[in-house]
């Protein structure tokens, strides 16, 4: 199966089947693949918590406005933005970037101010949603890779966001809830799986020049 009948393989599970769970080899693997994401600068300004405890997967049901498919994932996967971007932070990114690239620390001034630069002239609702599009980034890539490694997914926006932050602790770890997937394998009730894909014709949706 190529990647394009994989992705017309995908939709987003409303019901998954409760009893099959998700390797800890694929977790892994979605780890690597969220991990490696294209970011602005490279700087990660976000987390991905993983949730498979079913207590803390029925809280977060409540916060999602009840819907059920995600308490019957085989896991959550939220992605918090990160709150606090300030000089430490860039601190690290540079200092880890040098470590990684085996590079002076001097040789990154420039590439240090300029993100500097650009994170002093955002206010912090600025950087928050400056933070939240390298979510929405993360989620995109996490969709794809779910759909070749054939494991189900439905990406989320509806839900309450601070009940979330709560339920997971996320103020405390300086995180806000942006968007979330629930990952797992269709349940043969699903009628949705069985649902042709709905997209606008190739030549409605692309201008070539």
């Amino acid at each position: 199966m190529d990647i394009i009948e994989k992705l017309k393989w995908r939709y987003a599970t409303k019901l998954f089947d409760s009893n099959k769970k998700i390797s800890q080899k694929q977790i892994d693997t979605i780890k690597e693949a969220v991990n490696l994401t294209a970011t602005s600068y490279g700087m990660q300004p976000f987390k991905m918590i993983i949730v498979s405890n079913q207590e803390i997967k029925e809280k977060l049901t409540e916060a999602a406005f009840g819907q059920i498919n995600v308490s019957t994932a085989s896991h959550v996967l939220i992605f918090a933005a990160k709150t606090n971007i300030d000089n430490d932070y860039i601190d690290s990114h540079v200092e880890n970037l040098a470590q990684i690239r085996n590079v002076e620390l001097n040789s990154l001034v420039s590439y240090k101010a300029n993100i500097q630069n650009f994170i002093k002239k955002k206010s912090l609702e600025q950087l928050l949603k400056w933070a939240s599009d390298q979510c929405y980034i993360a989620l995109g890539n996490l969709l794809t890779v779910c759909a070749i490694e054939k494991i189900d997914a439905c990406p989320m926006g509806g839900f309450d966001a601070e009940k979330f932050d709560e339920i997971l602790y996320l103020k405390e770890k300086n995180l806000h809830s942006v968007v979330f997937a629930n990952l797992g394998y269709r349940s043969e009730d699903d009628k949705y799986a069985k649902l042709n894909k709905v997209r606008r014709p190739l030549n409605e949706m692309f201008i070539e020049l």
